[in-house]
């Protein structure tokens, strides 16, 4: 009796011993993941940015003499609708996310219907 307690004691540990591995995995590739797009978010943002503005002193140059209010106003709505579909991605990207340990939940909650009562 006393040894078969200690086996499960030593099946439990093993495998919540096994679990938190899995999570501290999770946990690591979630930062360097989250790491690595930040980085390049903010690189291609400021490369973009810059691309946008003087593309867009350009066009307003390049018009001053003839239709300048024009160009300005076009500019102007397509950055504004540019604005706002992009941000609606960006929100629908957020909202749209796989849930974080995903995978450490699946296996812990295998574990709990295989320890469970038997019906």
């Amino acid at each position: 009796m006393l040894e078969s307690l200690r086996n499960l004691s030593v099946s439990l540990v093993g495998i919540v011993h096994t679990r938190l591995e899995l999570l501290s995995t999770d946990i690591s590739e979630e930062r360097e993941q989250l790491t690595t797009f930040l980085i390049l978010v903010l690189v291609a943002l400021g490369c973009f940015g810059l691309g946008i503005v003087l593309l867009a002193v350009l066009i307003a140059i390049f018009f001053w003499e003839t239709h300048r209010l024009l160009a300005l106003a076009g500019l102007t709505g397509f950055f504004l609708a540019a604005g706002i579909g992009l941000g609606g991605y960006a929100m629908h990207r957020i909202r749209t996310k796989p849930r974080l340990f995903a995978a450490s939940l699946a296996e812990l909650s295998k574990d709990r219907q295989a320890l469970g009562p038997k019906s």
